[in-house]
């Protein structure tokens, strides 16, 4: 690998979901624990001084009002509060390719993405033959991913590897056959977007696997994967966890509750 870079990490909150409850959110949960545990929505960019590289692109508005989120801003919106032109991004990292994470991918009309090898194998074979693997996924974002394939704007991974210096990917499975994590090198250490390998911290803290997978030992594995490439187990930012907003600081007063930087020490 080369020499790494130090990267500026933040997170962008750009939807909701309000109704989730913890029922909702852990296997073999009390059916009738019906205790609200609302789920957010993020991406997250990393910027140097020289490249910024996105993770995720979200969902857009007919998605959000297909499936029954509550969409507080565009991706590109929620971008462009920290002066990130989605528009002019190079480099897009897609964790897998469920709608809330790859939904928003047209905004980034000059992007590469980064994606496993597997996950596209995943999202265009066999078990997307049921709904009951195939509803988090939307198809006309599938059939665009092949499309960018075609015109050379796909870069497939098979495992570990390193997308820019500071920036390596980890495959880890379990929620999808081709989830994979990034781990960012910031002014305070390793840090580990977990992206959908842990939705909130308690799926990781108390071995607590969330219901939508694909493999449940990947995903039991992978909460221990995080935590080998994180510098230690607070450097690990889960996926869909509201407490992020509480956790780390906003950049900006003014950004309080939408935008917070993960390169600095939690707050809380």
């Amino acid at each position: 690998m080369t020499s790494p870079q130090v990267w500026d990490l933040y997170a962008i909150k750009y939807a909701t979901l309000a109704e989730r409850t913890r029922h909702d959110n852990f296997i073999g949960a009390d059916p009738h624990d019906q205790t609200p545990m609302p789920l957010d929505y993020f991406v997250w960019a990393a910027v140097s001084p020289a490249q910024t590289i996105v993770i995720d692109t979200g969902f857009d508005g007919p998605e959000a009002t297909a499936r029954g989120r509550s969409l507080q801003r565009s991706v590109t919106e929620g971008l462009a509060m920290i002066d990130i032109e989605a528009a002019r991004v190079g480099d897009v990292i897609i964790t897998h390719l469920h709608y809330d994470h790859v939904g928003g991918h047209a905004e980034f009309p000059a992007a590469r993405f980064h994606l496993q090898e597997s996950e596209m194998q995943y999202a265009t074979g066999p078990h997307m033959c049921t709904n009951t693997m195939n509803h988090p996924y939307t198809a006309g974002h599938i059939a665009d991913m092949v499309h960018n394939v075609y015109d050379g704007r796909v870069a497939f991974y098979d495992g570990a590897a390193e997308i820019a210096p500071g920036i390596t990917v980890h495959h880890v499975g379990g929620h999808t056959m081709g989830l994979q994590f990034v781990r960012v090198l910031t002014k305070r250490g390793w840090v580990v977007v977990a992206s959908d390998t842990s939705h909130f911290y308690e799926n990781m803290e108390a071995v607590a696997p969330f219901p939508i997978v694909y493999n449940v030992g990947d995903m039991v594995r992978g909460f221990d994967r995080l935590r080998e490439q994180a510098d230690s187990e607070a450097h690990i930012v889960p996926g869909h966890d509201p407490m992020v907003l509480d956790r780390y600081p906003a950049p900006d007063p003014r950004l309080e509750g939408v935008v917070v930087r993960l390169d600095v020490e939690p707050t809380a």
